[in-house]
């Protein structure tokens, strides 16, 4: 939240403590054409790398699938809707991801961000950091037991559910690994990836039954936690206030539809001896379909952002353990180490923000100063 007008004008001026210049600072106005604010429109300069960027990854997707299928002798026609999914998941992916980076602020995430994963002097000093921070950061995302172990035991369910079915459904669609039977009937099978055979196993015995149930076990991990969400959407009045249908609930909906068609349907051919298998797989892929296009443009993107975020942790992490320390200007009160507060005045600058000095003070003393300066300016005289 920003302050008033009168606010802002007051709080413009020398604050106690504030360093000489920083108020002086040029300020660049945006571009002619482009957006001054997020919620305008992508200038056509943005759209064209992005269709362009789209358009690539999408054909590099499709010969990676031609290849890995052995030109397509390995790939099943029955999973060919899965399949064009996921090339316009690539572009949408690839699309959305360069209209982000587009952005001021993104920019300075991702460079920063992917500059710290990949610099050799960040791993000489910090050798286990970056695995720790996957691990914990990534992998089991311990920032969210902060809030409450129980959205970090549901989130875990879905993050680690959704990572069993994306790699067992998307090779599966691309043709990429197969199971073959050498009597045709089993119960022997081979499972080869890319044409060559990793591990021969019996469909009778407890390995034979986690291959062939690996998507069951994806989608009994994945109700129970996108259930918890969609409750608490529902009867939290804070998830309330802010939801919106499309946003929030569409995609806890989706992953709860694909889990529940695709368990009945090992119900169906188990139990039923197939009844109402085709309209049950026809559900079910439709369901999968709409997610995998929905991906890129809705809540389902934080996963394509999220390993630049680490990024940005290991950045804070090396400057802390180089004792760059940032203090307050005015209580000098550590705040954040020095190379972050300075790339958050750089990406307030790059938005034309011409308040970036604030970035130099703790919460506790912007909201004095904030409060100083209302005072003063607005409520002249009030006591």
């Amino acid at each position: 939240m920003t302050e008033p007008p009168e606010a802002s004008a007051a709080a413009a001026q020398p604050a106690p403590g504030d360093h000489t210049g920083s108020s002086d600072e040029a300020v660049a106005p945006p571009p002619s054409g482009g957006p001054a604010r997020s919620g305008a429109a992508v200038p056509r300069s943005v759209t064209a790398r992005a269709t362009a960027a789209g358009v690539i990854v999408s054909l590099l997707l499709i010969v990676a699938i031609v290849l890995g299928s052995r030109f397509l002798e390995n790939f099943d026609s029955a999973l060919l809707p899965y399949a064009v999914a996921t090339v316009f998941l690539a572009f949408g992916v690839a699309y959305r991801y360069t209209v982000w980076v587009s952005a001021p602020g993104a920019r300075r995430l991702f460079k920063k961000g992917w500059g710290s994963l990949f610099s050799a002097e960040n791993f000489r000093r910090a050798p286990t950091a970056l695995p720790k921070m996957i691990a914990t950061y990534l992998g089991f995302q311990k920032f969210l037991g902060a809030r409450s172990h129980a959205r970090w035991a549901a989130h875990q369910l879905i993050f680690w559910g959704c990572i069993l079915a994306s790699l067992i459904t998307f090779p599966l669609t691309w043709g990429w690994f197969t199971f073959t039977s050498g009597t045709g009937s089993g119960p022997g099978y081979e499972m080869r990836i890319w044409g060559f055979k990793i591990v021969g196993f019996d469909s009778l015995d407890f390995l034979g039954w986690l291959m062939f149930h690996g998507l069951d076990i994806a989608a009994v991990l994945v109700i129970p936690g996108a259930s918890y969400f969609l409750w608490r959407r529902m009867k939290d009045r804070g998830a309330i206030t802010g939801q919106r249908f499309g946003y929030d609930l569409v995609p806890l909906i989706a992953l709860i539809v694909i889990s529940v068609t695709g368990l009945l349907l090992t119900f169906s051919s188990i139990f039923l001896h197939g009844g109402g298998y085709e309209f049950l797989a026809i559900l079910h892929m439709v369901s999968v379909v709409f997610t995998l296009i929905y991906i890129p443009f809705g809540k389902f993107f934080h996963i394509v952002q999220r390993p630049a975020a680490v990024g940005m942790q290991l950045f804070k992490y090396t400057g802390r353990q180089d004792q760059e320390v940032f203090s307050c200007r005015r209580c000098e009160e550590p705040i954040d180490t020095a190379p972050y507060v300075e790339n958050l005045r750089g990406t307030m600058r790059d938005l034309s923000l011409d308040f970036d000095q604030w970035a130099e003070y703790c919460p506790r003393c912007k909201r004095v100063l904030r409060g100083s300066a209302y005072l003063s300016q607005v409520k002249k005289g009030f006591k």
